[in-house]
């Protein structure tokens, strides 16, 4: 090594203050890590939900398949259709939330008490079949005012009714407005492993972002970039309110969706301070669901989830029987097409095919893997598919390249 004019106190001095700082960003930003994000979460109000609502909303939604095929037809464009309809018949929901927030709202409090103990034999019927929802739990009342109570009251019956944390649980929390609500969040399920016996760092909750407070505090920042930090690594996602949000922003009613400008904006805010911290960013609703016009509902909800896929929003609410259809032809048409594009540039940049029109780096890399990846995980595309696309191109590849972790040789 050269020599240095820097003296080797001044040097010693800055390696501690840029390793003190390295092991900060290493600490809050984890990296995607091996989470499998679901395409969706489906919301079922508390007192409509039974142990068979996954196989009831995907009946009914391959029938409505197979009543408007025909008026589906040009939303097909990858030929996803078949596949949607094999999955409708055997696994159609990936994540599901029993509500008992806005999909439920006020009852006595007998009446919601006997609501969470059955909720919570649902979910241990869910956590033990072969088939079903693999990630599941409850949306909450809120934690300001009188509906804390009801909401910690709902929480604990829901795990009385289980038996405990069922794998898999996780709790919805709305109407958040301070970072500091997540801290006393924090606390409460800190308390409830320690008087219930449940193991450390079991209880996960996700964060529902429906207020302007929680995209801009009253002193400018993000109180949502906050909100991860004082999580303490209990935060599982961020979960987009579109109705209350824009409602609250000032929106007329005919005007609030998932696409209007303020739900962008926030939209925008929480994926810029969930990046790279694990944490994942939900989309919200719609509340068009195909009953009166059936045709013109799916192909709303087929523009709009192919809209947010587009902004890198991988997941979203799921609202009515439906939306499954055009949740997972969208989200089907989606990554069949990146994956055309995305394996012959990975081929390229491992220098398995030459010329190349694109030069693509790391970071770009690790976008088209994580595309592949996610392609995989849902259905969309297969591992054998890969194989024969990208000979070379395993999936143990794809994974490296996705965590920027070395890529194994053959």
């Amino acid at each position: 090594m050269t020599a240095t004019r820097l003296p080797e106190n001044v040097r010693a001095r800055i390696e501690a203050m840029l390793e003190a700082v390295d092991a900060g960003l290493r600490a809050h930003y984890r990296g995607p890590g091996e989470r499998v994000q679901p395409i969706h979460t489906a919301y079922v109000p508390a007192d409509q939900v039974t142990a068979e609502t996954p196989a009831t909303w995907g009946a009914a939604a391959l029938a409505l398949l197979d009543r408007h095929r025909d008026d589906l037809a040009d939303l097909d464009t990858a030929g996803v259709l078949d596949a949607v309809r094999e999955r409708l018949r055997g696994d159609p929901i990936q994540d599901l939330r029993i509500d008992f927030e806005d999909g439920y709202g006020p009852r006595p409090d007998a009446e919601e008490d006997a609501a969470a103990l059955a909720a919570g034999e649902i979910l241990a019927h869910w956590a033990s079949a072969a088939h079903g929802p693999r990630r599941f739990g409850i949306r909450t009342k809120g934690l300001g005012g009188l509906e804390r109570r009801r909401a910690l009251r709902t929480l604990e019956l829901v795990f009385d009714g289980a038996g405990g944390v069922p794998p898999g649980f996780v709790v919805t929390v709305p109407k958040l407005r301070a970072a500091e609500q997540v801290s006393a969040l924090v606390a409460l399920c800190e308390g409830l492993e320690r008087g219930s016996g449940f193991a450390a760092g079991s209880l996960r909750f996700e964060l529902q972002i429906e207020s302007p407070q929680a995209i801009v505090g009253p002193d400018g920042n993000a109180p949502v970039a906050r909100m991860i930090t004082l999580a303490e690594g209990r935060c599982d996602a961020l979960h987009f309110g579109t109705y209350d949000y824009t409602a609250d922003c000032g929106v007329a009613a005919p005007y609030q969706a998932l696409d209007h400008p303020a739900a962008d904006h926030a939209k925008a805010v929480m994926q810029v301070a969930a990046a790279q911290t694990g944490v994942w960013v939900c989309d919200g609703s719609t509340q068009i669901v195909p009953e009166t016009d059936p045709p013109a509902a799916l192909r709303e909800h087929h523009r709009l989830v192919t809209r947010s896929l587009r902004r890198g929003y991988y997941q979203g609410w799921d609202m009515h029987p439906g939306h499954l259809i055009t949740r997972w032809a969208a989200t089907y048409d989606f990554f069949r097409s990146a994956v055309e594009v995305a394996v012959p540039r990975l081929g390229a940049y491992l220098g398995a095919r030459g010329g190349a029109d694109v030069v693509d780096e790391p970071a770009t890399a690790q976008a088209l893997a994580s595309t592949v990846l996610r392609a995989v995980r849902c259905g969309a595309y297969t591992e054998e598919q890969l194989r024969a696309d990208a000979p070379g191109l395993g999936l143990d590849v794809v994974r490296a390249l996705a965590l920027r972790q070395p890529v194994p040789t053959p």
